[in-house]
């Protein structure tokens, strides 16, 4: 019995040995359409990170959600959570980002404290930031996608920013666009710091366009900005054809 035992652990240990370790991570960050909650579904809403590893190879790349719900590109850096994803990525890895649904908020009132400056240059205001108690400089909802990609890019992470997904919202049936604020914002500073950019904005739009508001109406259950499962899929599915069509970056290789 201890013999057949012996060989039946060192079988599992055999096996164990050649499941494939991944090199690389893909860190995802970003609001509540990126992941909901837990990201697990429990109340019946989901963000598109959270499903987005269905359409990879996780054996040869790791994927982690690090988006949290009610962050703005701002309050992902005071939390402490950009500083948290920072600590973990190595060379070789890769961060995908998508801003922008919070940025809009009040700078200093006292339910939230999260809002940007609007637009991408160096602008700043000295506020009294009532949840921290504290003085607080506040930058362009563009500074704060700066600073993430100039930080990740000086560990040899590999950056792709997204615009944020847009609201089920419409005019004359066609999905209203984010055309001069924060999708275009994105794009700016993508091109300025010379990373991959995916127009998630114009490439689910487009798609809801197709489908006709009242397809696109049962992807959402509470409001016009969080997704059920079915919608977090679709917009996860979008979002992996978008890399596939990234003319030149390593991170489609791992795409099934």
């Amino acid at each position: 019995m201890l013999k057949t035992n012996y060989f039946v652990i060192l079988l599992l240990f055999s096996l164990l040995a050649m499941k494939p370790i991944p090199q690389h991570t893909l860190y995802v960050i970003g609001d509540s359409t990126v992941k909901n909650g837990q990201g697990d579904g429990r109340d019946g809403l989901w963000g598109w990170g959270s499903v987005l590893s269905i359409h990879f190879d996780t054996t040869q790349l790791k994927i982690e959600n690090h988006a949290l719900g009610g962050t703005s590109s701002r309050t992902y850096l005071t939390k402490g959570l950009w500083q948290q994803v920072l600590n973990k990525l190595q060379k070789g890895d890769y961060l995908l980002m998508q801003f922008g649904h919070n940025d809009s908020s009040p700078l200093d009132d006292t339910a939230r404290a999260r809002g940007t400056l609007k637009g991408v240059g160096d602008e700043t205001r000295e506020i009294y930031n009532p949840i921290t108690m504290q003085r607080e400089v506040v930058h362009t909802y563009g500074w704060y996608l700066t600073k993430f990609i100039d930080e990740a890019k000086a560990k040899g992470v590999r950056v792709l920013v997204c615009s944020p997904i847009p609201r089920n919202q419409w005019k004359d049936d066609r999905v209203i666009r984010s055309v001069d604020s924060y999708a275009q914002w994105a794009k700016l500073v993508a091109k300025r710091e010379k990373v991959d950019f995916i127009d998630l904005n114009k490439r689910i739009a487009d798609d809801y366009d197709a489908m006709g508001e009242q397809a696109v109406q049962a992807y959402f259950l509470t409001d016009h900005t969080h997704t059920n499962r079915a919608g977090a899929e679709k917009n996860a599915a979008i979002v992996a054809t978008a890399i596939k069509d990234l003319p030149q970056n390593e991170l489609k290789s791992y795409l099934k």
